[in-house]
């Protein structure tokens, strides 16, 4: 176990499950204090108790709905009233729909948008300001490598996550001068609940490419702490994203609908 980060305090959204547990793990690991943010108390209760007992390290628990603004204001206001400075933000939270674009329900496609973009987006701007005003800060995005791609079937995610990845390297642009960073890591598949969630079954693309939450959460954690402008995790996700450059977008869009296909 390292100490590279004693002293400082970690905001993970998302922490009830998958890449925001093992995330938070990670950051515990290294020396960190944690806030923990989702919507599910319970969950959050039980990974702060595993935290406190394998790290020793101090955990607040602050249950919120991060697609809405009041609880995303709210949340700042309860962090200040308790003397808490965030130092490192973890913007993990986020879902996808999976279908046929006309098909999928839009209270979902809604509520996934202000998630993934609007959430966001505000904590980003809720918490860069502290950072440049104390001069350090680093900010993770968590985008995907649906970036990269239009992709049929995860039409609104897949675009959802493209706003993320520009979005987040221009903030780092914005932030450097300021002593603030701003990383963006894009997970492949992962071994998360994220297909069970978006109603897809998990298909031999899947399979053959799946990595492990606790590895995509190290390689982004690394990547924060170098100060990196993104990352994308494993090798043959860098190879497919890297690939897209040379693809029209159209056909992109067709091999990535056959990619996805149950």
């Amino acid at each position: 176990m390292t100490q590279e980060l004693k002293g400082r305090t970690a905001l993970v959204t998302g922490a009830s499950s998958g890449l925001g547990i093992d995330f938070a793990r990670e950051l515990a690991r290294r020396g960190a204090n944690l806030v923990l943010v989702a919507r599910r108390a319970e969950a959050l209760a039980a990974l702060a108790s595993e935290l406190k007992q394998s790290y020793g390290t101090a955990v607040q628990v602050l249950p919120a709905d991060l697609g809405v603004a009041e609880a995303r204001e709210k949340l700042v206001a309860d962090l200040a009233a308790s003397g808490t400075s965030i130092d490192l933000l973890v913007n993990n939270a986020g879902f996808g729909v999976y279908g046929e674009f006309a098909d999928t329900d839009w209270p979902r496609l809604d509520q996934m948008l202000q998630v993934n973009v609007v959430g966001l987006t505000h904590l980003s701007r809720l918490f860069a300001e502290g950072m440049i005003r104390r001069g350090h800060g680093r900010i993770l995005q968590v985008a995907s490598t649906g970036a990269f791609s239009p992709s049929p079937t995860y039409a609104a995610y897949s675009a959802s996550k493209s706003y993320v990845l520009s979005f987040g390297i221009a903030l780092n642009n914005e932030l450097k001068p300021h002593g603030v960073t701003c990383t963006t890591v894009c997970p492949g598949v992962t071994a998360t609940d994220f297909l069970l969630v978006s109603g897809q079954k998990r298909n031999w693309y899947h399979r053959a490419t799946m990595m492990s939450s606790a590895s995509v959460a190290a390689s982004g954690i690394n990547a924060m702490l170098r100060g990196s402008s993104h990352l994308v995790t494993g090798w043959i996700n860098a190879v497919q994203a890297f690939s897209t450059r040379f693809m029209p977008r159209a056909l992109g869009a067709s091999v990535t609908r056959w990619l996805m296909k149950n």
